[in-house]
């Protein structure tokens, strides 16, 4: 028998949460970000279940152009744009859209003597990628007279939309991008997940969601569950070993759990070598037998400790819901002090993938 262990992906969970950014975006067009390996969901489950996305966005030029060579026809977008002249002979040659962010890229296109499709980045006050304000109109000027751009998009990114409290920067961030970019007519692309969500007077003629298409809320302040979104990962596991606590008796390395009555634990096929975060500390929550409790001690490289003490017919192969349906993985990242984004992306290759329609 294998490890028990594996990753569930339910495909028909992509095309609902597709459908609810639709619902939030009716005007624009959605660049469903695949970046990551599809946030660790696997590209090409990924780009199945978004079948009616416009297009795709992501970071790795193979990744760019295996979709290209399975078939898919629609827009692919390098958020990160090329990283030498040599390379951008396969943007045109698989005819990929090309962020363009810095000068030095302006430089390599104009001697490559190719013309792509680009998204032409700005920095408004994330200060990350993008051009500064002052430079923009030289820029897009070079861009126009080399006639290097088969078609030009602009486009900025929010640096706080997903923060309650950040309204009057996510604001200052768009009319500062609609300043620099008014006397120029052209497609702009400005919303993340949860600007799509939480600020629809910054949706233009692209959006790009990433983390909610894959069941994540973009927001401390609301779940998943509330934005009407699916989980499409859980991420699971069965008991395979169990023992009986006396007072005193400790969990783990470092004894970081000490039992204060009479228990009983399990251990669990999981660990950080499975991408399951090793910070997470005692009471980060697990589900077993469909009950929920909790995790005790520290994290090993391939095991967990959970309480079964007051779960009903827990026992040997008892099944175990680290995330996903039932147990968001948003609490699980809040337990932990990081976010879904990392969860998802960190389940490890040896993790089995197990695709459910």
């Amino acid at each position: 028998m294998p490890r028990p262990i594996q990753a569930t992906i339910d495909i028909s969970a992509f095309s609902q949460n597709l459908a609810v950014a639709r619902q939030y975006a009716t005007k624009a067009r959605i660049m469903a970000v695949v970046k990551a390996d599809a946030y660790g969901h696997g590209l090409f489950s990924a780009v199945s279940g978004f079948n009616d996305a416009d297009g795709f966005a992501l970071l790795e030029l193979d990744a760019a152009i295996a979709l290209r060579e399975a078939g898919y026809q629609r827009p692919i977008l390098l958020l990160e744009g090329f990283f030498s002249t040599e390379e951008i002979a396969e943007f045109q040659r698989y005819r990929l859209s090309a962020v363009i962010h810095h000068e030095e890229q302006v430089a390599m296109l104009t001697k490559s003597k190719h013309a792509l499709d680009i998204f032409l980045k700005i920095n408004t006050g994330m200060n990350r990628l993008g051009l500064t304000p002052d430079r923009f109109s030289s820029i897009i000027q070079q861009l126009i007279d080399s006639q290097c751009a088969k078609s030009l998009t602009l486009m900025t990114h929010f640096a706080n939309a997903d923060v309650p409290s950040e309204k009057g920067s996510v604001i200052r961030q768009f009319e500062s991008f609609l300043s620099i970019t008014r006397d120029y007519h052209y497609p702009r692309s400005v919303s993340n997940s949860a600007a799509i969500v939480r600020y629809p007077e910054t949706q233009s003629d692209w959006v790009r969601p990433g983390i909610m298409l894959y069941g994540s809320s973009p927001f401390p302040d609301k779940t998943a569950s509330e934005l009407r979104l699916k989980p499409v990962m859980t991420l699971s596991s069965k008991i395979i070993a169990i023992h009986d606590l006396q007072i005193g008796d400790k969990v783990g390395y470092h004894a970081l759990f000490e039992a204060d009555r009479p228990m009983r634990i399990g251990i669990v096929a999981c660990g950080y070598a499975d991408g399951y975060p090793r910070h997470a500390p005692t009471n980060t929550p697990v589900l077993i037998n469909d009950q929920r409790s909790r995790l005790l001690g520290r994290v090993s490289m391939d095991m967990i400790a959970v309480d079964l003490t007051d779960i009903k017919n827990a026992g040997l192969n008892s099944a175990v819901i680290l995330w996903g349906e039932g147990l968001p993985v948003d609490e699980v990242a809040h337990y932990a002090n990081t976010n879904s984004y990392e969860l998802l992306c960190a389940v490890a290759p040896r993790v089995k993938r197990k695709m459910m329609r």
